[in-house]
């Protein structure tokens, strides 16, 4: 079972492992994070891919019930903050995201903008996305700032581009669509970082995640093979592919000088 915010990134992945493998067949059903790893202690599924670690609580039902796991990171993803492209705010630190978007801070001048609204936009709040951003951001809290509601990076990145005022949160492969991304820092005072592919693979961005897989540890064959694939050269290029970034196999980062021409 995969969260459905990779859905598609596992969609691929099972058709080059079953195009290699015609006679595996793997069914890949789309749910939350959370739906995954029920479903894989219930035995209902026989591995999970999720955008976030093991909380505390799935942990410790492991531990209650002696299910043994294995946990594989195939690849980084990144919370991206996006504004549009007239606003001149390039910088925050995470204390100020959570400001803005628990309601204490309402202006852009507070951040060094002008005296304008800040308008924030949210995804579902049980998408998978926006758990990451109320546990990273918001310190496990919840939104609580007047907010403008979105159904997924698409129509995030729509409302910011509509509205000169606007931030919001989407994933890393929707990023390259994005009017114009903030740079990131954890404190205000520390280097802030884009999230651009180098950073997320060191982990330099702060609100950069893994992606993980996990299967029981006396579980299905087939389910490890496919685990094999994914983290794999072949598998980690359709991750590069998907705009993600691989965490299995060496990556070369080509960065071009700013004093070479762009044509």
């Amino acid at each position: 079972m995969s969260s459905a915010e990779i859905f598609d990134l596992l969609e691929k992945e099972k058709a080059a492992f079953e195009a290699l493998y015609p006679t595996a067949k793997i069914q890949v059903v789309k749910g939350s994070s959370t739906d995954a790893i029920r479903d894989l202690y219930g035995a209902r599924a026989d591995l999970a891919a999720i955008t976030r670690e093991l909380a505390s609580d799935e942990r410790s039902a492991a531990v209650r019930g002696r299910l043994e796991l294995e946990g594989f990171g195939f690849a980084r993803d990144a919370i991206v903050m996006v504004v549009h492209r007239g606003n001149p705010v390039e910088n925050m630190a995470i204390d100020g995201l959570r400001r803005v978007y628990d309601g204490r801070s309402t202006r852009w001048s507070e951040f060094g903008g002008p005296d304008q609204a800040i308008e924030p936009v949210v995804q579902k709040v049980d998408s998978d996305l926006s758990e990451a951003f109320m546990q990273t951001v918001l310190g496990g809290g919840a939104f609580q700032a007047r907010s403008i509601l979105a159904e997924n990076d698409d129509q995030v990145l729509a409302e910011v581009a509509r509205r000169p005022w606007a931030i919001g949160y989407v994933t890393l492969a929707a990023a390259a669509r994005a009017p114009r991304t903030l740079r990131i820092a954890t404190l205000a005072g520390l280097p802030y970082r884009g999230p651009d592919l180098e950073a997320v693979h060191d982990r330099e961005y702060p609100l950069t995640r893994n992606l993980n897989l996990y299967v029981r540890t006396v579980g299905h064959p087939l389910a490890k093979g496919f685990v094999t694939f994914i983290t794999s050269r072949d598998g980690q290029k359709i991750v590069h592919q998907a705009g993600r970034v691989p965490t299995t196999v060496p990556v070369r980062f080509v960065r071009r000088s700013p004093l070479l021409g762009t044509h």
